[in-house]
């Protein structure tokens, strides 16, 4: 799958794209505000990731910026099968925080799955200490529902998250986007 937004290309990641990852990636204030990535970070663990098997379906995607001279990578989205539920799950480099990357690619994520997926509720979790990414989910729609303790790897501890849930066809405000299987 791909996506493309005005400002944003979304695509699977590539062997190819393993420095690219690791230096978008590999940030303290990143991994400790992630439940699975392990810290430090290094090109290996970029590697193994982008080798898991993925279908041609698969809503994971890195995220691009192209708005420089050339494509940037800028972060990484995702909908994960997780029982009966879509887990969204985002992360952004530091110096495209602020920018409304997460909700842009948010949206065409959420969009994509509305006429692509098999239809799931969505739940997401954000740590409490990063409210930036509870502020992305809201505008995506989703609600918070409540609090709880998860498991941060790069931490090695249990850390306060929000719960935030949805419909994954509640409302879409993306409008037409192209989309591509």
């Amino acid at each position: 799958m791909f996506a493309r937004t005005k400002r944003l290309t979304l695509r699977p990641g590539w062997p190819e794209d393993a420095a690219a990852l690791t230096q978008a990636i590999a940030h303290e204030c990143v991994a400790t505000k992630l439940a699975r990535m392990p810290w430090p970070y290094q090109i290996d663990d970029a590697v193994t990731f982008l080798s898991i098997p993925r279908a041609a379906t698969d809503p994971s995607f890195l995220i691009f910026s192209h708005e420089a001279d050339h494509p940037q990578l800028v972060g990484s989205i995702g909908l994960r099968a997780e029982g009966g539920w879509w887990e969204l799950g985002y992360w952004l480099t530091p110096n495209a925080w602020g920018r409304g990357y997460a909700t842009e690619a948010g949206e065409a994520v959420l969009h994509t799955a509305r006429h692509a997926l098999p239809r799931r509720p969505i739940r997401a979790y954000h740590q409490l200490a990063n409210p930036a990414s509870g502020r992305v989910l809201a505008k995506l729609g989703l609600r918070k529902v409540g609090e709880q303790m998860r498991y941060s790897l790069a931490q090695d501890r249990d850390v306060a998250c929000a719960v935030f849930e949805g419909d994954v066809l509640d409302g879409d405000r993306t409008g037409d986007m192209p989309i591509a299987a």
